[in-house]
């Protein structure tokens, strides 16, 4: 029996088992899209679906986690996580051994904890109409490693949303999964948005949208400089909109506002098609000697520019 008065089932051993099996192919793509379930792994993962499962199931909206699974030594060393699945509205908990837990995985070491999630996306109307201040747009960004920091990056920049075109990595993939560190379960998720009309469709939201391009004539610094300018009620600094060229000087561009930011491709960038509706082409610029930024880290760089100056403006 369980500290609640439930019966608890039998430890799970068999790494053979049709459960476990069923469990494992989520990490395969077809799988979760005809399912729209997919893996959460490791306790911050896991720990992060359940809250979010908890809160819905609290507000009578549906369910997060379909089951978990956890070694007993896993349930042992976090408590916090057992708490939570002790609790009124928790998910089903099956214990397995540590081999069965890996025959579930994607990884090898999955740290104790697996959970079964039910997709987590919501409609591009749904962002739209809550008014978001901050919104993370990735166009055709296939690393899952970068889409997951960007997820995260948003999450920490206190992000209202993030957008992913159709062309873009699954975000539901489990390397992307892992990647976010649990903020897949923070902020709201859009999937597969067609970019034909998205930047319009953002400004009829109200938001300013940037485009991060190395090439870009308008310099993050000067944007942040002469928000910070208006935050204090100063002049702009002589320097900001020198380089603007045809998208304006970068005075006119407020990181105050409402705004959405694109991030493209790690190769190829973003479109030309997109970066011309954009309202300005914002480079990040680079001091030392690298020919430039990963998109992840010129994401973060560009998230929280946008975070401090929605703070102090």
């Amino acid at each position: 029996m369980t500290d609640d008065g439930r019966p608890q089932a039998p430890l799970m051993t068999n790494t053979q088992a049709d459960r476990v099996k069923d469990v494992a192919r989520l990490a395969g793509r077809p799988s979760r899209l005809r399912r729209r379930e997919f893996l959460a792994e490791g306790p911050q993962a896991v720990r992060e679906a359940l809250r979010l499962h908890l809160e819905r199931r609290g507000a009578g909206r549906d369910d997060v986690v379909v089951a978990a699974y956890a070694t007993p030594e896993a349930l042992e060393r976090h408590a916090d996580i057992a708490a939570l699945l002790a609790r009124d509205g928790a998910p089903v908990l099956r214990q397995a051994t540590p081999e069965v837990l890996a025959a579930m995985s994607s990884t090898v070491t999955p740290q104790g904890f697996v959970a079964v999630c039910r997709f987590v996306d919501v409609p591009l109307e749904d962002v739209l109409a809550a008014g978001p201040r901050l919104v993370a747009v990735l166009v055709e960004v296939r690393d899952p490693g970068n889409a997951g920091t960007i997820i995260r990056a948003a999450d920490s920049a206190g992000a209202g949303a993030v957008i992913l075109t159709g062309a873009s990595v699954d975000p539901y993939n489990p390397k992307t999964v892992r990647s976010t560190v649990g903020s897949l379960f923070h902020l709201p998720l859009v999937l597969g948005v067609e970019l034909d009309g998205l930047t319009d469709r953002l400004k009829g939201g109200g938001m300013t949208v940037l485009a991060a391009d190395g090439y870009g004539a308008v310099n993050l610094d000067d944007l942040q400089d002469a928000s910070a300018a208006r935050a204090v009620g100063g002049p702009l600094p002589e320097r900001a909109g020198s380089e603007a060229g045809a998208v304006g000087p970068a005075g006119t561009v407020r990181l105050e506002g409402p705004t959405a930011w694109l991030f493209g491709n790690e190769a190829q960038g973003l479109p030309p098609a997109v970066t011309a509706d954009a309202d300005a082409r914002v480079a990040v610029p680079v001091y030392g000697n690298a020919e430039s930024l990963n998109v992840g880290t010129a994401a973060t760089v560009c998230l929280y520019a946008s975070a401090r100056a929605q703070r102090t403006g």
